[in-house]
């Protein structure tokens, strides 16, 4: 009976964590006070979270001289987030996105296929979302969705899955030799740990909307979505495109490592812009500013 209530008491603090991982960074360094842990404890989470957070600021700053450097290259870079259904792929993409222009880096999280675009070539709808020069796109999924959901939930025929593979390494290949950098990663959590973060969306309000039925269904096919990703990395592991796996049970190591290693990938370097001087005012003698009516205005709650 201990042994299971000290589980029990270990699997709601790691939800606790999962649930304060969602807060704003400022709001999340205010928490602390708090949390119902000793002294000891509190004060470890504390200095962890500004070490994080220091890691994170540093990095972010990094990004935005990789950022600079892809618009002054021209280069076109496409970064393919995979994995598990709560392997922190979504927290990763915000911690990168967070400070960068989003018209240069931005987000594809493509829906399910509608009717029609089932029947095009598979890759045609990722297409339209492929970069142009000086342009970083992070796919939140990809087309890999054919050699992951859709094989484990039968979503595809035997044939297509085959197809799949047979054209998948070409079309990378093809996209590198066009100048497109295509990065891969693979988000991999244990079976313990998404148990717990999807305990921590059943019971956190602010996340039940994460949480879909396909994300129930594969809880229950734990083993089919292993064998599927094994599969799909030993065929579609190829030198123009190599997959890169992310050891991704504590997110924050998860999130400072794969920016770090993205940023190792690029041989960047800072851009000089020239010096920005703010202009003054023109001000006109007959200008003058309409007044608002009061009803126009948002009240003041707060």
């Amino acid at each position: 009976m201990k042994d299971a209530k000290a589980i029990d008491k270990h699997l709601l603090q790691r939800i606790r964590e999962d649930m304060l991982d969602n807060f704003d960074e400022e709001l999340e360094m205010e928490m602390d006070e708090y949390l119902d842990h000793d002294e000891n404890a509190a004060l470890k989470m504390r200095q962890d979270r500004i070490q994080y957070f220091k890691n994170l600021l540093r990095l972010q700053g990094e990004l935005v001289k990789l950022q600079d450097w892809v618009v002054a290259t021209k280069h076109r870079v496409v970064i393919i987030f995979e994995g598990r259904d709560a392997a922190g792929k979504g927290g990763v993409i915000k911690r990168i996105t967070q400070r960068l222009n989003p018209r240069i880096c931005r987000v594809a999280a493509l829906p399910a296929p509608n009717d029609r675009e089932r029947t095009q070539w598979y890759f045609q709808r990722y297409v339209a979302h492929l970069p142009a020069a000086g342009e970083i796109v992070l796919f939140d999924r990809s087309w890999y969705n054919r050699a992951g959901v859709e094989r484990v939930m039968g979503f595809c025929s035997d044939e297509e899955y085959e197809e799949f593979f047979r054209s998948v390494p070409e079309f990378e290949k093809m996209l590198s030799r066009s100048g497109i950098q295509v990065i891969k990663y693979w988000f991999s959590i244990t079976d313990d740990e998404q148990h717990a973060r999807f305990l921590g969306r059943i019971h956190d309000p602010l996340k039940q909307w994460k949480l879909s039925p396909m994300d129930l269904e594969s809880r229950k096919r734990w083993e089919a979505y292993t064998h599927a990703k094994e599969a799909m990395i030993e065929r579609t592991h190829i030198p123009e495109a190599p997959w890169w796996v992310v050891q991704a049970v504590d997110k924050k190591r998860a999130r400072l490592n794969c920016i770090q290693h993205l940023l190792s990938l690029m041989a960047y370097s800072e851009i000089e812009h020239p010096s920005i001087e703010l202009p003054a005012r023109v001000r006109n003698p007959d200008y003058s500013r309409h007044p608002v009516p009061a009803d126009m205005y948002v009240p003041d709650i707060f």
